[in-house]
């Protein structure tokens, strides 16, 4: 086993991508992109300017520390700055999708109670009466029981002045649409795949889909909320929590970050049908790097030929 590995200047981080291969024109440049994004943020960005190992292309790929030929600092930051700004893309469409959930959950189970969000007969069977099998901190609770721990854990923890007014003048439960108000995306993600399969189909309905693609889409769509919140790599992010292929976009693939700006697009033409983040949006792939080598092309985000003329694209 190694040694922890040294520390390492500005000077010498620059010579050991040089000596990689990597062309650094302006260095006094890159030392401050270095000292204000840090080496190992922008190392994601120029990971796919490495060279490819040629005895791992199989299943499980792996790169050489060495650069392709023509590698350029430069383009890795402008990756970095066109990825920025993908996230706060993101970021601006999922405040709006998150607050137009949050409604449409809180409104109709609030109709079936006021504290349906904790009344298992109002939720789905198997999200009240399942046991986790998995071994851990979780195990032999039901998902119910263990999201109602966070809902308690949140409601103690919040100072918001909504919570302290009804903790003062209420007995009982907080009724849904007040306690939905501190409940994060992954919560709120997490109760709408335990509704029961009617509500989730009304409210997909709205949105012109079926309940159990709602239910997917949030679940992917709080994994880019959380990486984008963090700060991490969207662009070409492998996305783990996967949403089926839809109609809606055909032939896109289900692990990269475009489905779900997909996904974005169509939910928000119902939810601010005069939006102008479509046409941001499109305006923003126009501005994606070019790169001489072609080490890195919009393809590895998941874009499709001819996706601008689809609907959901169309200028507003």
């Amino acid at each position: 086993m190694k040694n922890v590995k040294p520390w390492k200047s500005l000077d010498d981080q620059i010579a050991i991508l040089k000596g990689r291969g990597l062309t650094i024109e302006d260095e006094n440049a890159a030392k401050d992109y270095l000292r204000r994004i840090g080496y190992y943020r922008l190392s994601g960005y120029w990971y796919p300017f490495r060279e490819m190992n040629s005895q791992h292309l199989g299943k499980n790929p792996s790169r050489l520390d060495t650069f392709i030929h023509g590698s350029r600092f430069e383009d890795a930051v402008k990756l970095y700055v066109f990825d920025k700004k993908l996230r706060l893309l993101a970021m601006d469409a999922l405040e709006r999708i998150e607050m137009a959930l949050r409604v449409d959950v809180a409104h109709l189970l609030g109709k079936h109670h006021p504290c349906a969000h904790q009344n298992p007969r109002l939720l789905h069977g198997s999200f009240v009466k399942r046991p986790i099998k998995k071994k851990g901190p979780h195990f032999g609770k039901t998902e119910h029981e263990v999201w109602l721990e966070k809902h308690e854990e949140k409601t103690k923890k919040s100072r918001e002045p909504f919570i302290e007014h009804h903790n003062r003048f209420y007995n009982g439960c907080i009724p849904i649409w007040v306690a939905i108000e501190i409940w994060d995306f992954g919560m709120l993600s997490r109760l709408f795949a335990g509704m029961r399969y009617p509500d989730q189909d009304e409210i997909g309905a709205r949105y012109g889909v079926k309940g159990e693609t709602i239910e997917q889409w949030l679940r992917s769509l709080n994994f880019v909320r959380n990486v984008s919140a963090h700060h991490s790599r969207l662009w070409n992010a492998n996305i783990v929590e996967v949403s089926a292929p839809h109609v809606l976009f055909p032939k896109v693939p289900n692990s990269r970050a475009f489905m779900y700006f997909c996904a974005m697009s169509h939910l928000l033409s119902v939810i601010c049908p005069n939006t102008s983040w479509q046409s941001r949006f499109v305006a923003l792939m126009e501005e994606f790097p070019e790169v001489p080598n072609e080490s890195v092309k919009p393809e590895d985000m998941g874009l499709v030929e001819g996706w601008k003329e689809w609907p959901i694209w169309a200028k507003k």
